[in-house]
């Protein structure tokens, strides 16, 4: 074919409708056949295989105080469950802000008796936080999400609202407030008396799928409780 092509002296590069012609008489042109199912965009095929399969659970909310045990049950949940899930939390959050938004009246401020006071700037972040969360599950990641829910059920809506469209297991992660106290104290890194005020606090008003305690259960039995509420591809994974 090449030969042929030479024999013709077609110039490279030309505007001349004899030329294309000429052109047309001695080169073939091949179709490719393109598979149907090959994505133009692998993201957005990713987000519509998430959005069109069977109802799943996409995030697991656990609320509770501090010293509750979230975290010990969010590690067991990781563990447990068979598709790998991401851990994130309202303390990754707090670590990532500035220090000028820290103790501050318009960021997030801790009191000597463990109360926690939040403003403009920490509703902002973490409204935009949210936002980046619910996107990850919306893509497909599977999200364990630790939180305290200080303001109770007017918290769950505002939460609720920035993960919609989401399936979501909200779970009520209980502990006495003398044996979380004790914990906060052990642990060594809360303010003191911020364990004992949320234990009963952050779950007023608050709508759950279930509740566990931990006050005299270890963290793997309360993660194998939830997990057999988790639903993976329309089934119960405990079933």
């Amino acid at each position: 074919m090449i030969a042929s092509i030479a024999a013709n002296r077609l110039p490279l590069f030309t505007t001349n409708q004899a030329d294309f012609a000429g052109l047309e008489a001695v080169v073939t042109v091949v179709p490719v056949a393109v598979p149907r199912s090959t994505p133009l965009n692998s993201f957005a095929a990713a987000t519509r295989q998430v959005e069109d399969s069977p109802a799943m659970t996409q995030v697991i909310v656990l609320n509770g105080g501090s010293s509750s045990g979230k975290t010990g049950i969010a590690r067991c949940l990781q563990a447990i469950l068979p598709r790998p899930w991401l851990r994130l939390g309202v303390d990754d959050l707090v670590d990532a802000l500035p220090p000028s938004v820290l103790g501050s009246a318009s960021g997030i401020a801790f009191g000597k008796q463990g109360e926690v006071s939040v403003g403009g700037d920490f509703s902002a972040a973490q409204l935009a936080w949210l936002a980046g969360v619910a996107a990850m599950a919306r893509a497909g990641a599977r999200v364990i999400y630790d939180d305290v829910l200080l303001g109770g059920g007017a918290s769950q809506e505002r939460l609720g609202a920035s993960l919609a469209g989401l399936d979501i297991l909200w779970v009520g992660v209980r502990c006495d407030p003398e044996t979380a106290a004790g914990r906060e104290v052990a642990r060594g890194d809360r303010v003191g008396g911020m364990a004992a005020s949320q234990a009963t606090m952050v779950h007023e008003g608050v709508s759950y799928d279930l509740e566990v305690d931990t006050t005299h259960t270890e963290s793997l039995v309360c993660a194998r409780q939830i997990a057999s509420h988790v639903r993976l591809r329309g089934a119960v994974s405990g079933s």
